[in-house]
């Protein structure tokens, strides 16, 4: 089958289109699904690059989110069929494991996994919006609505608004009524997540963005419960976590998912009881928020943003896209 393999950890270089990499073998409990669409994902790229600490088994079909067919059926295997729409949840539940990084994933022709990690496609839903799901926006929905209960008429502040999980965050946040201020590095960032429903937007790079926040909504007091913001979405850390306990009101909520400039940052505790701040963490996705997703998407409530599409053999441009962070939202490699 036609794959984007990775021999040996490097740099771009390193993954390399192959016409005639081996079949999937359908084990008695997998399924092997004709691949009709794969998102990429930063992980792709910490996978290409080596990670401290984790040994792959090499070669390696990156590729963590992938949506297709089913095309085989193990023989232990009940209630799915050949032809079947599906969505691969990309984390083996029961037996360990990751999709594209312990075992073969979605860059290639054909993907084997186990049948436990099938989740059924309902009509409405392309291929290309259910692969763009699982590791950024079943992480937002997870870390928005199932841990931080966003709700109608709070405000929102998000940064790293323009990736994958931040421009979920935006969506869902809206979605649920809140209104949403987002942070990006150029004007030209802010006013794409404006055309999707951000209501107003912070330049990070000119601006303080918590002087920002005071001067839309007044500085929060421990006092009274006005001012600053009710949420603020940082799954950046750094030297962004003291001003984002800045931004938030009294009883506000901190949410993080990840730490993207620096898990160990400088912080200030006093922000934390003086204003009964909740800092509430959120890992990853469960099968329930990628359902949930997309009854979204079939109910018209919400579409995923994807930048572009890319065919298999230009794998490796659309992986360098991301990496140099030239993409808006989602890229899909469509075998």
């Amino acid at each position: 089958m036609r794959a984007a393999v990775i021999h040996e950890h490097g740099g771009p270089e390193n993954l390399v289109y192959e016409e005639n990499f081996p079949d999937p073998e359908c084990g008695p409990e997998d399924v092997v699904v004709r691949v009709k669409a794969s998102s990429l994902n930063y992980h792709d790229i910490f996978t290409r690059r080596g990670m401290p600490g984790i040994k792959l088994n090499m070669p390696v079909i990156p590729g963590l989110d992938v949506a297709g067919e089913i095309a085989e059926v193990g023989s232990d295997v009940s209630g799915w069929s050949v032809g079947d729409r599906v969505l691969i949840d990309p984390r083996n539940r029961l037996e360990g494991g990751l999709m594209g990084e312990t075992t073969h994933g979605g860059l290639a022709e054909y993907c084997r996994a186990r049948a436990h990690q099938m989740v059924r496609m309902p009509d409405g839903v392309t291929f290309e919006e259910a692969a763009s799901l699982p590791v950024a926006y079943g992480t937002a929905h997870r870390m928005m609505v199932t841990q931080g209960k966003i709700s109608d008429g709070e405000r929102c502040l998000v940064l790293g608004a323009s990736g994958g999980v931040g421009t979920g965050c935006v969506l869902l946040a809206k979605m649920f009524g809140a209104q949403v201020i987002v942070c990006a590095s150029t004007q030209d960032k802010i006013d794409r997540l404006k055309e999707f429903g951000a209501d107003d937007g912070i330049n990070y790079v000119e601006d303080a963005f918590e002087k920002e926040v005071w001067k839309r909504f007044t500085k929060p007091t421990r006092y009274s419960y006005d001012g600053g913001v009710d949420m603020v979405v940082n799954f950046t850390g750094g030297d962004t976590w003291v001003p984002s306990l800045k931004c938030l009101r009294k009883g506000g909520r901190m949410m993080t998912c990840g730490a993207t400039a620096g898990f160990d940052p400088k912080t200030d505790i006093r922000y934390i009881w003086t204003f009964e701040l909740q800092v509430l963490g959120s890992n990853s996705w469960e099968r329930e928020d990628l359902e949930q997703l997309m009854d979204y998407i079939q109910n018209d409530r919400m579409h995923p943003v994807i930048d572009r599409s890319f065919p298999l053999t230009e794998s490796r441009e659309a992986l360098r896209l991301l990496e140099d962070r030239e993409v808006f939202g989602k890229v899909v490699v469509c075998p």
